[in-house]
């Protein structure tokens, strides 16, 4: 992740969530950690994969959740990210928002880039856990193919603990029950 200097000056002071706001809309994913913007570009298995995990969980979605993607979550002034795909309450989404509180997200998932591997497996989690997100999913693309691990938050020490490791299915009942075929989540070319 890097920024572009002409599009992208910083400020005097740490960035924050209303610098975020004044950014032009170009295509980059713009995140804010401790007040350090993060710039990045998805490639095409990425975004296809999120698609095809997004329509797949909707389809499983039952009534008080709502199922989307690359939506923020502004965690406080200094932190701020995008999941690739995320479930959400209904109540929060019929507000059609343009980012999220952490309270109103019930699962954020991240599909693993070789640009952001430390950033996905172990930054966000993380932070996610530490801002009270029930449920984090990672998906990686590995040699043998697409691998969903799943996590639920540990609410006391605001950690997440490893609930399964699928390679075939996600077989899971958290948050809602869900049986999706990985084949529905991998592209064509991976």
């Amino acid at each position: 992740m890097t920024a572009d200097p002409e599009s992208a000056r910083p400020p005097e002071r740490a960035w924050t969530t209303d610098d975020l706001d004044l950014l032009p809309e170009d295509g980059r994913r713009c995140e804010l950690l401790d007040g350090v913007i993060l710039m990045s570009l998805r490639g095409r298995t990425h975004q296809s994969i999120a698609a095809m995990l997004m329509v797949g969980l909707d389809e499983d979605c039952p009534d008080g959740y709502d199922v989307t993607q690359g939506v923020e979550v502004r965690i406080n002034r200094t932190r701020s990210f995008i999941p690739d795909v995320l479930i959400t309450t209904s109540t929060a989404a019929a507000r059609e928002p343009s980012r999220y509180e952490p309270h109103e997200v019930v699962l954020a998932v991240e599909i693993v880039s070789p640009s952001t591997r430390s950033i996905d497996r172990v930054l966000k989690p993380a932070l996610y856990a530490q801002a009270g997100i029930p449920f984090h999913w990672r998906i990686e693309i590995e040699d043998e193919g697409i691998v969903v691990y799943t996590y639920k938050i540990d609410p006391v020490h605001e950690v997440y603990a490893e609930t399964g490791r699928w390679t075939k299915f996600v077989d899971t009942g958290e948050p809602f029950p869900v049986n999706l075929p990985i084949s529905r989540i991998t592209p064509r070319r991976v």
